[in-house]
């Protein structure tokens, strides 16, 4: 029986990467050479081919070869006998309708052909016995694809897909929640429209969102009718409370006595003197046309834009915006002197507007020179681009789009898929001025393009096409001008603060939001999700300060789920409660059964892995850019403080190899264990009575007897293993001293090889990096440097923040809010601004960071204390809600010894005036300044 063998990957998080380093070590490791990926789609086709031609010189580093690739053709089978008759890794990428269809050119495979002397393609391939690789599985279910599929005679078959329909042995999981909590996709937020008239009035109002500017109060950007001298239009104007709006219409019978009574911008909202109140997005129109909602999607993808782009022009990032539309001329419209369809000239007319609007803020930013003239470079024209087939007069035109079969609802026009894929890279630089593209919705699987950040769903609602796989194209992350991806090495936490995508859809927020979560949830039915003690019994869990492992035993088990009942941290049904969730805010944790004491972070981390929280897509419209309070930044006593910490530095580490080869022997001696491969039979007999229920919930049978069987000889005793080489390259020392590690070890020890290789290697890998890292922090030495950060850190590139997690307005912050990420974080500002002992305090931005061997450090808080109230008057602070290993992870202990040993060097530097610590609360606070 042919092993299927099922890897469940989020769409944007590298699968094609993925299954070619599979490719990779598969020939490394046992010399398989024969490969076919077999995809849905042409747009897939072409998108596997161009990864495998800009990866190759990357593997050719990486392994020393490179796969010889190429695309099915049953006009071209010289490609076939290559395949079959070279050696080296040889890889043929077919789409499904090429051997499954009908089609005279699709059954040539099947065919004794006199040009292929005398042979049926099929069976040459068959004779290799090649490893099947298949790419999105689930639209190649028809009883038609998989029997076509089953003629290829695999060794093995692969089946890589974010929703698989049909599953076999699952050997990986990455799904949406792992993708999003790991940061390997794009954060999404939702810019909806909700379609709702007003109880007190027929005027006609759209209410674009709430504003915070520096100085001043909330004010909003609406749109009203205004009678014109050329007659009524619609404008969009900036209204403050008490804005009269019969006055700002000029005299429009309809908006006689609405005032502006209040501009919320925490709730996101704006009431009226009638006691109409309307919500940000919301269209107060009985009679709203689709022209009217598809100008205001335009709109809003403009502005979602620009604002993106304005911020990521200095990171090197080029902002691209996909128009996803359902009918050509609704762009390209030949019977009008300029061919411009209706889309288009909209669009013309709103980023004209909104471009300006936007040059005139410019006008005051001395630090946005290049980008003004990047936005003034380009006519409007030049700016967007279609995206859709060619007929043979060059003019754009809808392309073929299949209608039955695994792809129905899909383009099978290859010239469309062409334009698109030949652009790719082009549309990145910055010389390219397309920055807006409309496409066909039926072209939305060519589209992969990474520097998407903005999508407007301009089409009727369609229920081919799930709201998941209309978003999927513009998950992946973002690409710099150096083609460097904005993944967590290269930006560190910033990863979702750069890497959003805003989805501009006709449905309201709310709606949006649950069709899509109800979708991401029906993939996550076979995530476990409940805290048994059968899900503990069996873990391993290692002491965070000896290495020591541990086996969880049913009694244990039993124990610890006693122990989150017994603590309200799962509910009646074994799920995680939101007491486990925020446990940060606890004033203490609770023990834990004492045979668990010693592991309790890696428990920790097994119960948060019971969490199957859907990532909830962000508002789109209430992040708020929060105004710098210019009174308290410019206080003497900030001041004072900013002076004496704004320092950059740079460590060095001097420690000899000895050391760290004597303290990794020692480590490895103690801790290294390889378990020899084990498997478990069990035995079990089918109920002697079934009912739909039982084998719904799949508990027809009983299990009677368990077994465990071990493994005396490795499976894999027959590969070589670069055993030095492997351990070199996890741990990144010298093959020469991971050589000296490995001779050292007792001989019993490194007998544990042959038991294991996989395991070893892995295992002595991480053993040794734990001993790097704990003799580089011993050993770390900061320089604080003269050079300083400039103080536009704290205006520029501010993210904006979700104004429902700001609180009321601050009176000693140098900003006039404060994001709180918790309840501890928001007892610690109220007490900083209420305190007569602090003078001024900031939340340090980002762009201040330490830089230490285990990633760039940026503390929470600094405060400076009135003089002659406390003995330290410029302090440092992380807030922790606890200071137990609960808590602080490994990486984030390591940052703070890092950070003392900065503070201390700053110190010296200023005369030791500047203190740094952990605490919890005001109050030990206060102990630490009074001394």
């Amino acid at each position: 029986m042919v092993p299927n063998l099922d890897i469940e990957m989020e769409t944007g998080t590298g699968k094609t990467y993925v299954y070619i380093k599979t490719i990779m070590e598969l020939h490394r490791r046992y010399g398989w050479s024969k490969y076919i990926v077999v995809v849905p789609s042409i747009a897939i086709r072409e998108g596997v081919k161009k990864t495998f031609d800009i990866t190759a010189e990357h593997f050719q580093q990486l392994y020393g070869t490179k796969p010889r690739v190429f695309v099915y053709d049953s006009k071209r089978l010289h490609d076939v006998e290559h395949f079959s008759a070279d050696a080296g890794i040889q890889v043929m990428i077919i789409n499904i309708q090429a051997f499954n269809s009908t089609g005279k050119d699709n059954r040539r495979i099947y065919d004794v052909l006199d040009e292929f002397a005398s042979r049926r393609p099929i069976d040459v391939i068959k004779a290799n016995r090649p490893i099947l690789i298949i790419d999105e599985p689930q639209k190649m279910s028809a009883k038609k694809s998989l029997e076509s599929l089953a003629e290829f005679n695999a060794l093995m078959v692969l089946r890589y897909s974010a929703t698989h329909k049909i599953e076999h042995v699952k050997v990986h999981r990455l799904d949406a929640v792992d993708a999003y909590n790991q940061k390997l996709v794009k954060r999404i937020a939702v810019r909806g429209i909700t379609v709702k008239g007003l109880a007190g009035t027929t005027a006609y109002l759209y209410l674009e969102e709430i504003e915070v500017k520096k100085g001043s109060s909330p004010r909003a950007r609406i749109e009203l009718e205004v009678q014109t001298g050329s007659g009524i239009k619609r404008r969009v104007k900036r209204i403050d409370k008490g804005t009269n709006l019969h006055d700002l219409s000029n005299g429009l019978e309809a908006y006689r006595g609405l005032v502006v009574t209040d501009i919320d911008a925490v709730r996101d909202l704006v009431e009226l003197s009638n006691g109409d109140v309307l919500i940000a997005g919301q269209l107060a129109d009985r009679d709203a046309t689709e022209e009217t909602k598809r100008r205001i999607q335009i709109r809003e993808v403009v502005r979602a834009h620009l604002d993106k782009e304005r911020r990521l022009f200095n990171r090197g990032i080029k902002t691209l915006s996909l128009f996803f539309i359902d009918e050509v001329v609704k762009y390209r419209d030949y019977s009008r002197e300029d061919t411009l369809g209706d889309y288009a000239r909209i669009f013309e007319e709103e980023y004209t507007a909104a471009r300006e609007e936007i040059l005139g803020e410019l006008d005051l930013d001395d630090d946005a020179v290049n980008y003004r003239k990047y936005l003034e470079r380009d006519e409007v024209r030049a700016v967007h681009q279609g995206y859709f087939s060619i007929d043979k007069k060059g003019r754009l035109v809808d392309g073929k789009i299949s209608g039955r079969g695994d792809d129905k609802g899909q383009s099978s026009d290859q010239s469309a898929y062409d334009l698109i894929l030949k652009d790719k890279e082009r549309l990145l630089s910055f010389e390219e001025p397309v920055r807006f593209i409309f496409s066909h919705s039926a072209l939305r699987e060519g589209w992969d393009n990474p520097n998407v950040f903005v999508m407007g769903m301009l089409k009727k609602s369609d229920n081919t096409v799930s709201r998941r796989q209309e978003i999927g194209r513009g998950l992946r992350l973002a690409v710099d001008q150096n083609g460097e991806r904005q993944d967590s090495a290269q930006v560190g936490d910033r990863v979702h603060e750069i890497n959003e995508l805003t989805v501009v859809t006709d449905e309201s927020y709310t709606d949006f939001v649950d069709g899509l979560q109800k979708e991401i949830a029906e993939t996550l039915s076979a995530r476990p999700r409940k805290a048994e003690a059968a899900y503990f019994e069996g873990k391993t869990v290692e002491n965070a300060e000896t290495g020591e492992e541990h086996t969880i035993t049913l009694d244990e088990a039993k124990r610890l789920h006693h122990w989150l009942v017994q603590n309200d941290f799962i509910d009646y049904d074994d799920e995680i409660t939101d007491t486990w969730r925020a446990r940060a805010d606890l004033e203490e944790i609770p023990e834990l059964p004492a045979e668990l004491a010693p592991y309790h972070y890696q428990v920790a981390a097994l119960v948060d892995s019971l969490i199957a929280d859907i990532p909830l897509p962000v508002d789109g419209r209430k992040p708020k850019a929060i105004p710098l309070n210019e009174r308290n930044f410019a206080r003497k006593e900030f001041q004072a403080l900013w002076k004496r910490i704004n320092h950059r530095a740079v460590y060095q580490v001097e420690f000899d190899s000895d050391e760290l080869i004597a303290k990794a022997v020692a480590h490895l001696d103690k801790h290294l264990r390889v378990d020899p491969l084990r498997y478990l039979v069990e035995s079990g007999v089918q109920r002697d009575e079934l009912d739909a229920d039982d084998l719904a919930k799949r508990t027809g049978f009983t299990a009677s007897r368990t077994r465990t069987r071990q493994e005396t000889v490795s499976a894999s005793s027959s590969v070589r293993y670069d055993l030095l080489g492997e351990i070199a390259e996890k741990t990144r020392l010298t093959r020469r001293t991971c050589a000296e590690i490995l001779t050292r070890i007792r001989p019993e020890v490194f007998a544990h090889f042959k038991r294991n290789p996989e395991q070893f290697i892995t295992d002595a890998a991480k053993l040794i990096n734990e001993q790097k890292a704990t003799t580089i922090v011993e050993h770390l030495a900061y320089d604080a440097l003269d050079e300083t950060f400039e103080s536009s850190i704290f205006t520029e590139n501010q993210s904006k923040e979700d104004f429902t997690k700001v609180g009321e307005k601050l009176e000693k912050h140098i900003y006039d809010y404060v994001v709180t990420d918790s309840a501890v974080e928001r007892r610690f500002v109220q007490a900083l601004d209420r305190s007569a002992e602090v003078a001024v305090y900031a939340k340090l931005p980002r762009g201040f960071v330490i830089p230490t061997p285990v990633g760039d450090y940026t503390p929470d808080w600094a405060i400076a204390f009135t003089e002659g109230s406390v003995k330290h008057v410029y302090f440092v602070a992380e807030t922790k809600g606890s200071l137990s290993t609960l808590h602080l992870k490994g990486a984030e202990q390591a940052k703070i010894e890092c950070a003392r040993r900065f503070f201390e060097a700053v110190s010296r530097k200023n005369g030791g005036e500047v203190v740094y610590d952990v605490v919890t609360d005001y109050d030990e606070l206060l102990r630490l300044v009074v001394g």
